[in-house]
């Protein structure tokens, strides 16, 4: 097909050999289109920059949002000004944090050293035959392997010693990330507030309450899953403490607490932590392994038919399909901090629908609460 390109007005035509004409495009038109797929992208190239600092923003958020129950609670009932009440509960939460590092912390880093000094042991009494593992390695033939395969087996556990260069620099990271965190959710409490009555002031007098409406549900969204993941998280740790500290499992407090954080990652996190610690309770004894495994099992199931619904109906109230499509997307999105926002977005999206499927049937909520001149949710 012969076609001949020629230009008006400002405008693009092509003529085709039959004699019918396109549509004109306005160069306009093209231009526009260039400068959006260039602005895209390098959109895309920013957030790819700062895509740390926006983890950290919207970490600090989820923070604030929790906090700041409390912090409404300390500025109404106190009669203290904002910034007063939010300097206060801040406080309180760092020493709380200091005591539970001064009290279970510290007791932990001691166990943490005695199990890198034991782990020598535990291989030397696996070679020797010794022991629950020994007893493992000999009946399956595992020392001839670890024989046949010394050198690499060597080469590779060498490879994994982390320098003291390396360690203090993610320590640094680490700690620049929390003062970070802490100063950003500090100051999104104390200006939430003024940010939310100076944003809804912007959209016109009839759609006003209605956004005060779904900011106050989306807070109690995420309010909600933070503290029901933080109380479930914490029972299943001291649970777990208690379960491996009966059966004589060593090291029952590093344990219990990587049980505890994992559980914090919905679905897997309790699978993971529970691989951990059946197989540190095997280097106690095959009983105590067995015994491990079947309280995660029986533990689980009472998690995830009694404890996580009861939290979720109450709070992010999203049905068991949800939660699950929620999280794949989060992990294959952004990995397993994407588990752990899944939840509380999904069921943020959740209110958002919900409040435009009301609005049309004309079934509007109670009185808003959020914003400085309304009661606190």
């Amino acid at each position: 097909m012969n076609a001949t390109a020629r230009g008006k007005a400002g405008f693009m035509a092509v003529e085709l050999k039959d004699g019918r004409a396109r549509t004109p495009v306005p160069v306009r038109t093209i231009a526009a289109t260039i400068a959006m797929v260039l602005g895209t992208v390098l959109l895309l190239m920013i957030l790819r920059d700062v895509a740390r600092i926006l983890v950290w923003a919207a970490i600090a958020a989820f923070f604030a949002v929790a906090l700041t129950p409390l912090v409404n609670m300390a500025e109404n009932r106190l009669h203290l000004k904002r910034s007063v009440a939010t300097l206060l509960v801040y406080l309180v939460v760092l020493l709380l944090l200091a005591g539970l590092i001064t009290l279970f912390v510290t007791p932990l880093a001691r166990q943490y050293d005695d199990l890198s000094r034991s782990i020598p042991k535990y291989v030397e009494d696996a070679q020797a035959g010794r022991g629950p593992l020994g007893h493992l390695v000999t009946r399956y033939n595992i020392d001839d392997y670890l024989d046949k395969h010394q050198a690499d087996i060597r080469k590779s556990l060498t490879g994994l010693g982390v320098p003291a260069l390396h360690a203090v620099t993610v320590a640094g990271q680490l700690l620049l990330a929390a003062v970070s965190i802490i100063v950003l959710s500090f100051l999104m409490v104390l200006e939430g507030p003024k940010i939310m009555t100076a944003a809804v002031a912007q959209l016109p007098d009839q759609h006003q309450d209605r956004a005060r409406r779904v900011a106050a549900d989306c807070a109690r969204t995420i309010t909600g899953y933070i503290t029901g993941a933080l109380f479930i998280a914490a029972i299943c740790g001291v649970l777990t403490y208690v379960v491996l500290l009966v059966t004589g499992v060593p090291f029952a407090g590093v344990i219990a607490l990587f049980v505890a954080v994992c559980d914090l990652i919905p679905l897997v996190g309790a699978t993971i932590g529970a691989v951990v610690a059946v197989a540190a309770s095997a280097f106690t004894s095959i009983q105590a392994a067995i015994i491990v495994a079947v309280w995660f099992v029986i533990y689980q199931q009472l998690e995830n038919h009694l404890l996580q619904p009861v939290v979720q109906s109450r709070t992010v109230k999203l049905n068991p399909l949800a939660v699950l499509l929620s999280v794949l997307l989060g992990v294959e999105l952004a990995g397993i901090l994407g588990a752990l926002l899944a939840i509380p977005v999904a069921g943020i999206i959740q209110v958002l629908v919900r409040d435009i499927y009301d609005v049309r049937r004309g079934e509007l909520k109670p009185q808003p609460t959020v914003g400085e001149e309304k009661v606190p949710a």
